[in-house]
């Protein structure tokens, strides 16, 4: 992974960029009581928002000195991180592994996914004082950081003690970078703090070099490394039987607010001309699933929830409100639609669908996903659509012609085969920067 520049040394901050990160401070620890009461308010449909509130503030599992640190923030990332979590595992045994999240979706994810296998905890907020206490008791060797969380305070304080950091499978849109070109006293000594940005495209290292970050590479997206379980088709095709095996169905995925009622307009306009239509709707949230529910009955579908145990041969909608399913529910199906792009949120996997052989869909803002969507669009593998009648319009060319169906299908799978490598390649450098560990 070549590095796009490098410095031999970190520069100190100047007295301008050390006022910055105290004014930083105080506007952190001043939103602390704001950012409680979000976490109670939000805690009265997703609970776990309301526990565990001594780990925001630094209350960190106590690990043997040399462990591994890996801060994923919610359930996308998380499940990026899976591959890298289960290979760190691997290549050094002997070590212990924290991984952080900073919801209780991603948290969930951790759990399911890698049990007691690794240390867990939320990530502290970016107070100095917490910073430190998580530090103290973590004791991490090495820190890596998915995709772009970018904290002055927790990244100074991991540069204080020597405890070299990575942000991996890094990316930077052109309006994320905008932003932090505005606050450049703050960005700059933060980006400085780290010993490594392993970017997922040119376009995002160009913005993080621009913005003045020392040592850039470009390494790939980590998505492109999805591992498929063994046993996926075999679930997939029971669910199919489940619902009835000659039905059609495609999916929402990880929908958002103001998402879910133009696909439910979507699947009635396609419900006209395909009666027997199944639509598996898969809030991104948790805590949207109980309104979401409530929405498609309003709306007159038949109903049926994944989390009640319903088969859904009877339903024109199955609501998939539980945790960890996405990918089986997207086997399931014929086509795909990837929510977060009918609003501007800025997209969400369309690389999943793909990987299965699943021709995929997507709103116009997908500035997450900007370089998977220029991949999957120019292999003739998804479309982006404006609207619910062009989605429509795109889900009824797929559903009537099978033969279009499987060269899209087939495309996103080529395009996701040809792309993998990404996690080769930050292994070797996160093994490059790990010191020797410590004799038992």
């Amino acid at each position: 992974m070549a590095e796009l520049n490098a410095r031999a040394a970190t520069p100190a901050p100047s007295r301008r960029e050390r006022l910055a990160r105290r004014l930083w401070s105080g506007l952190v620890a001043a939103l602390v009581p704001l950012a409680l009461a979000r976490l109670w308010w939000r805690g009265r449909r997703s609970p776990g928002y309301r526990e565990r509130f001594a780990e925001r503030f630094g209350a960190a599992p106590r690990l043997a000195p040399g462990a591994i640190w890996l801060h994923a923030v919610s359930l996308g990332e998380t499940r990026a991180a899976l591959p890298l979590i289960r290979a760190l595992l691997a290549r050094h045994p002997g070590r212990p592994l924290l991984v952080t999240t900073t919801t209780p979706t991603g948290s969930a994810q951790v759990r399911e996914a890698l049990g007691e296998r690794v240390a867990h905890c939320y990530a502290p907020w970016d107070l100095p004082g917490a910073c430190a206490r998580f530090l103290d008791r973590a004791q991490p060797a090495l820190a890596v950081i998915m995709e772009t969380e970018l904290w002055p305070n927790l990244f100074a304080a991991c540069a204080a003690r020597g405890v070299p950091l990575v942000v991996a499978n890094a990316r930077l849109s052109a309006r994320s970078a905008r932003g932090y070109a505005r606050v450049p006293w703050l960005i700059r000594p933060t980006l400085a703090a780290t010993t490594l940005i392993a970017a997922q495209a040119e376009a995002d290292a160009g913005r993080f070099v621009a913005l003045g970050a020392p040592r850039v590479g470009v390494s790939g997206n980590l998505k492109f490394d999805l591992a498929l379980p063994e046993a996926l088709p075999a679930r997939a095709q029971a669910l199919r039987r489940h619902w009835g095996a000659a039905r059609p169905v495609w999916i929402g995925a990880s929908t958002h607010a103001g998402e879910d009622e133009l696909l439910l307009d979507a699947h009635a306009r396609l419900r006209e001309r395909w009666p027997e239509l199944l639509l598996l709707l898969v809030p991104r949230h948790p805590e949207r699933f109980d309104a979401v529910a409530a929405l498609v009955q309003a709306r007159g579908f038949a109903l049926a929830r994944r989390s009640h145990g319903e088969t859904g041969q009877a339903a024109a909608v199955y609501l998939g409100d539980t945790m960890g399913e996405l990918l089986l529910l997207a086997a399931a199906s014929d086509a795909a639609f990837v929510g977060g792009s009918l609003v501007p949120t800025g997209g969400h996997n369309v690389l999943e669908p793909a990987a299965l052989g699943v021709p995929v869909a997507w709103g116009p803002h997908m500035f997450n996903f900007a370089a998977a969507e220029q991949l999957l669009a120019g292999a003739g593998a998804g479309r982006q659509v404006s609207d619910a009648g062009a989605l429509v319009q795109t889900l009824a060319d797929w559903l009537a012609d099978p033969a279009l169906r499987a060269r899209c299908g087939a495309a996103g799978a080529a395009v996701v085969a040809a792309n993998r490598g990404a996690l080769a390649r930050l292994l070797e450098r996160l093994d490059a920067l790990l010191p020797p560990a410590a004799a038992p």
